[in-house]
Order: C-alpha cells, then structure tokens, then sequence
C-alpha cells in the first residue's frame, strides 16, 4: 500500500518517467512472445527461433537499464532525515522503490500479452486483415506456462537490479589496519621484509602529513654506483596521478577492439555469421560503457585546456564530476547508435528491409538508452543543485550557469559523434563485403 500511495502522490514528470518504464516493458514482452510465436509456427526451425530469443536480450537489458535509472532518479524514494522514526529506513525505501519498479514492469507485460493476443485474433478476432496470423501462430494454441516465464524474465530482473543497487551501505567508515613497528618505531610502510640499507633510499619512506603526529623521514637520492647523491642534485620527476579520473578507459579500448575484429571475423571465416556478428556488438557495446566515464572525464578536460574562462571552467568541472553518472548512459547511446548507423549502412538506406519486429526492437531500444541518458542528466541535476545554489549565493549570474550547463551539452556530441560513425564504419566494412 506504501508503494501505491508513493506512486499516486508523484509529481508528472516523475509519472512520465514510470509510463516509460512501462512502455519499454510492453515492447520487450511483445518482442518475447513474438519469439515463442514464431517458434510455434516454425517448430522445425529451433535455430532460428533460439537467434530470434537471443536478439531480445538487447531490449531487455536495455529495459532493465532504464528501469534502474528511473528508481536511482525517483524523489519519493529517497532517504530524508525523520523517516526512519516512522519505519522507513534505507532497507524499507529500497524495499519501496523495488517493489515500484515491478509495479511498473508488471503492467507493461499485461500490456504487451494483451496487445499480443489481439494480434493473433485471441480477443477480438484478426486485426490488420490476418498480417500477423503466420508470424505470431495464430492457429496454434498457446503454452501459458512458456508465456509466463517469458513474461515474468523482465520484471523480476528488474526488480533485482534495482534492489542490489539501491541496497543500504554501511554507513561506518572501514577498518584502519594495525600499526606495524619497523627498524625504528612505528611506521606505516609495506609489510614485506626490508632488505639492507633500504630505509636510506629513495622514496621508501613517504613524507607524513602535517598532524599526522610521527616525523617525516627525508632521504637522499642514491645516484648509480649506490652513492647517495648530493644535496643540491635535482630531484628524480615524480609521477602525477589524477584520483579524481574514472578508471574503464583502457579496459573499454580493448572490449571494443575485440568487438570489431570478432565482427571482421565473421564477415569472413565465421561458421555462424549472425552470432558472431551479435558477439561482436555485445563486446562493442561493453567497451563503450566502460569507456563512456572516461572519455566524459577527458571530454571535461579539454574545455579546460589553455587558459579557461569562468564558463569553459564550470563546463569542464561538471563534466569531470558528473564523469561516472552520465559517462555511462551516453556509452550505451554511442553503442546502440553506432550499431544503427552500421545496420543502416548496410541495408543502403533507412533500414526498409526491416520487419515490424525489427522496427519494435530498434524504438524499443534506441528510445529506452536515450531515455536512460536524459534521466541520468536529472539525476546529476538533482546532485549539483546544492553546488548550484552555493554559486548562486556567491554572486553567479544565472545566464553563466545556463551558458556552462549548453557548452557541457554540445561539447560532449563534438567528441563522441565522430566516435559513433568512426565504429560504425568499421563494423559495417566487414559485413559490406
């Protein structure tokens, strides 16, 4: 009951957000029992039918995504000081927000059984003059229990993604681990065994802090006959570290190295082209999530490269903060993109080859990751606004932070776009020839 009560008290655009929710939901159960139809009416075909149910795992996930977006986004959900002295802690508002989700993708697998079944003529007789009656096996009776297993796959993924990722942490802060006590007292260093002489050399003992309480132990550096070198003698360049910079980027590189030689592969040696071709997209589309927050990061830093003004330095710092939170939702766009542009390419035109389950499952997922990206953007929105209030009390005009807020927006198509149709033709080459 809280989670109607939650649910009925939204505001619209949060209402809007859950409709879309169960929108994607309905399309993917639609594209699910559409695999069980044509596995009924083709039953000497399996292999096809098991590529057309492996096909639907793109909008599924993608569903799933948005679902998890759309409960990380939801404000009614979210832990305020006082509800844990009326029962609604952490546990219970992930609790909430899960059941919600399932609400949502519950409804939208009603929606896509029902409009199924009027499409096989179960309701109200054959719509579209029978169009659909051979692909969807209107003649043949349909197994509940295989329906029900179909239908039930996303909204209990769903629900489990959201409950694991909006499950409580511990609030405590971790362990310190135990003092060791070295040659000479205390010390804070590895714990392996030191060898003669290495406490004097390089680098082995770090500067402490100030306040940390123990002395800071300053060593010469040794030059290359082991002779400590003298003290005017510059110093070795030390390596600067960005903390601040999301790790994936190498790792993305290589997934979606990986991904386009697997498509190369099966454009030409590939026993079964469609799987490896699906394979090769799938590790695409991987390496660009993983590489979507650090190129959001690098994306920041070039707006602040040279000498920045206040509006290049506000783009550029939201962007490296806002890396990790909209970096991903925009690697699956470039993903689902650059695999349309590559079908696109293929086809010689606007897809017109298609089917009407293709087309569902191209709206289905191209509208699922963009409505991910565009609720991932409220969500940083929603974090930045104490920062954006802070600013506004210091004296920023309102126009410098619009301004900063549509240079992060174009500056970020500028550097993935060419990325897309950089991909893009290089998945199509292969499958061209």
């Amino acid at each position: 009951m809280l989670a109607l009560r939650l649910t009925r008290a939204a505001r619209p655009a949060v209402q809007l957000r859950r409709l879309l929710v169960t929108a994607a939901s309905a399309g993917t159960g639609l594209l699910l029992l559409s695999s069980l139809g044509h596995a009924l009416a083709h039953p000497e075909a399996a292999d096809a039918a098991a590529l057309r149910l492996a096909w639907c795992a793109a909008p599924l996930a993608a569903t799933v995504y948005l679902a998890l977006a759309v409960a990380r986004t939801d404000p009614g959900t979210r832990p305020r000081p006082g509800l844990s002295a009326v029962g609604l802690g952490p546990a219970r508002l992930m609790a909430v927000s899960a059941l919600t989700t399932a609400l949502s993708c519950c409804l939208g697998s009603l929606l896509g059984l029902l409009f199924f079944l009027h499409l096989r003529g179960g309701l109200t007789g054959l719509p579209f003059d029978g169009a659909a009656a051979g692909l969807l096996a209107a003649g043949r009776p349909l197994p509940v229990p295989a329906a029900a297993t179909l239908l039930a796959v996303l909204p209990v993924t769903a629900t489990a993604a959201v409950a694991v990722a909006l499950r409580p942490r511990d609030p405590r802060p971790p362990a310190r681990a135990p003092r060791r006590f070295g040659r000479f007292g205390a010390v804070g260093g590895p714990a392996g065994k030191e060898t003669f002489g290495a406490y004097g050399r390089f680098g082995t003992r770090l500067p402490q802090a100030a306040g940390d309480g123990r002395t800071a132990t300053t060593a010469l550096p040794e030059t290359e006959g082991g002779r400590p070198a003298p003290e005017n003698a510059p110093e070795p360049p030390a390596p600067e570290t960005d903390a601040g910079s999301p790790a994936g980027l190498p790792w993305g590189v290589a997934l979606v190295t990986a991904g386009l030689a697997a498509q190369a592969y099966a454009g030409r040696h590939a026993p079964a082209p469609a799987l490896a071709v699906l394979l090769g997209w799938l590790l695409t589309g991987t390496g660009l999530v993983l590489a979507g927050p650090g190129l959001t990061h690098l994306c920041g830093r070039l707006l602040q490269a040279g000498r920045p003004g206040a509006l290049r330095l506000l783009a550029g710092r939201g962007l490296m903060a806002e890396a990790t939170r909209i970096g991903r939702p925009l690697g699956v766009v470039c993903a689902v993109a650059s695999a349309g542009c590559a079908l696109t390419a293929l086809s010689g035109g606007p897809a017109p080859a298609f089917g009407p389950l293709s087309a569902l499952g191209a709206l289905v997922v191209g509208g699922s990751t963009l409505a991910t990206l565009l609720t991932a953007a409220v969500e940083a929105r929603q974090y930045r606004a104490g920062s954006t209030a802070a600013l506004l009390r210091l004296g920023a005009r309102p126009a410098l932070l619009r301004g900063a807020a549509a240079l992060r927006a174009a500056a970020l198509p500028a550097l993935f776009g060419p990325l897309v149709l950089a991909i893009a033709a290089l998945s199509a080459l292969p499958l061209s020839r």
